[in-house]
């Protein structure tokens, strides 16, 4: 009977050390910029897909109080090619450039720019290799969009300066 106790002691104890320490979930009882965000994004399919992943993450808003406006540039690269000289393996890289400022002022509060990356193979039928490299351009808009919702987490958890 104790051994089972034992666990679930530990564990209470350790939830005592995180609230002792200060430790507060990003998510905490303000919820920062969650529904409070209007999203600016490129007229393009990668734009598309940052917003709707931004949406996602931040939720949309009726009435924002800042507006995120972002742009993305990316590029292909040959990741492997055979031993005939052929490429059997493409790395696209993605960048965001993005840009958080107050609606109603138009300050801006931060900046920045994130950059990833995500291959597909380019081995198979031309149909085959288009659907991988939607995919990975989809992956790609995902991965830039999560850093910076995180950026913008952290920004929001950290005091005003």
């Amino acid at each position: 009977m104790s051994s089972k106790l034992f666990p679930r002691r530990m564990m209470l104890i350790g939830l005592m050390g995180l609230a002792g320490c200060g430790f507060a979930p990003i998510y905490g009882a303000d919820d920062g910029f969650r529904g409070r965000v209007a999203f600016e994004t490129d007229d393009s399919v990668a734009g598309f897909r940052l917003r709707t992943r931004l949406e996602q993450r931040l939720g949309r808003s009726a009435a924002p109080a800042f507006v995120l406006k972002t742009s993305v540039e990316s590029s292909s690269r040959s990741a492997a090619i055979t031993s005939e000289g052929d490429t059997s393996r493409l790395n696209i890289i993605g960048k965001a450039r993005w840009t958080l400022t107050a609606r109603d002022t138009g300050q801006e509060i931060d900046s920045g720019e994130v950059e990833a990356f995500t291959s597909y193979s380019a081995t198979g039928s031309t149909i085959a290799t288009q659907a991988t490299r939607d995919d990975a351009e989809a992956r790609l808009s995902v991965i830039l969009a999560d850093m910076i919702v995180s950026r913008l987490l952290v920004r929001a958890a950290r005091p005003a300066s």
